[in-house]
């Protein structure tokens, strides 16, 4: 008999609007921390490449590079509630994401 421990994975949802544009972009596994089970996960929500004026979207599911870079769906247009992202964006990471609006 197979027996296989399961890991429960909660995504708080940030979106404002079922309306969205993603593109896939190859996620670094650069100053990502490992966490308890030594997985390397870039969270949803996560301003991408960077929370600064290089941003360009923001990541739309969480992204394990515990195996090294990684593809990921990266939101770069539509409605996003910014209380629930994992960090606020920085306000130039704002400006830099024209078709994102933060409600």
């Amino acid at each position: 008999m197979y027996v296989k421990n399961t890991v429960q994975v909660k995504q708080i949802n940030f979106l404002a609007s079922a309306k969205y544009v993603n593109f896939t972009y190859q996620v670094s596994d650069s100053g990502v921390a490992a966490n308890a089970e030594g997985r390397k996960i870039v969270p949803a929500g996560t301003v991408y490449p960077a929370n600064d004026t290089t941003a360009i979207g923001i990541l739309f599911n969480d992204i394990d590079v515990t195996e090294g870079p990684q593809p990921g769906a990266v939101m770069v247009e539509g409605y996003v509630l910014e209380e629930r992202l994992p960090i606020a964006p920085s306000v130039e990471a704002k400006t830099a994401l024209k078709e994102i609006k933060f409600r």
